[in-house]
């Protein structure tokens, strides 16, 4: 009877061990909320900066698998609706929000565009996961003042709720017109490397931190 109980608690112990190890390696899940830029507008499937980041990441073997949810023409208001239900469906371990290009587009208030991107930073936050906050710059034509405010944006949430920061995702792209399709508003194929570079030292330690 002690040889059988010492055995039982010795398997016990092994499927412990084993149930944790499991837990440890499960893949993560990586949410993308973001607009045309996320979403390979103009582009074939394959070539944006989320698919190449996929490519990376098994290059990285980093185990992680990519939702994206990202959406032509979404604004920061969308992004705050459809949020809920991404995040209950999918239950990330990180959400990517790229997200406010077409609210500036469209001249949005700020304050409303910051509202919305820090209702969607609570609500992934509440829902167990980390999150990376993806910045834009809107062009000098749209006026210098709402410019600067809405760039300035993304950095004052990002230190207001404590999360990192991609500060301007065409970095390195904005500056060079023959990056871009031919409505001058979403970048080429041969842009996206750039972008990912831009967001990968930003994303990175936060998945492997989680």
């Amino acid at each position: 009877m002690i040889l059988f109980n010492k055995l039982r608690l010795a398997m016990a112990a092994l499927l412990l061990l084993v149930s944790a190890a499991n837990a440890y390696s499960a893949p993560k899940t990586l949410l993308v909320v973001g607009d045309s830029l996320s979403a390979e507008y103009g582009l074939a499937r394959g070539t944006g900066w989320v698919a190449l980041l996929e490519q990376k990441l098994r290059t990285q073997k980093l185990d992680a698998n990519i939702v994206n949810a990202s959406v032509s023409g979404e604004t920061t208001s969308g992004g705050r609706t459809r949020l809920p239900a991404l995040l209950s469906k999918h239950k990330p371990d990180v959400v990517v929000i790229e997200l406010g290009a077409n609210d500036g587009l469209r001249g949005l208030p700020v304050p409303a565009a910051e509202a919305n991107l820090r209702a969607m930073v609570e609500a992934s936050r509440k829902a167990g996961a980390q999150v990376l906050l993806v910045g834009m710059r809107m062009p000098p034509n749209y006026g210098r003042d709402y410019a600067d405010k809405f760039f300035a944006m993304y950095g004052t949430l990002s230190k207001s709720v404590n999360v990192p920061l991609a500060p301007f995702m065409l970095d390195g792209v904005a500056q060079k017109p023959d990056l871009f399709q031919p409505d001058r508003l979403h970048p080429l194929a041969e842009a996206h490397p750039i972008i990912l570079a831009n967001i990968w030292p930003h994303l990175l330690p936060i998945l492997k931190t989680k």
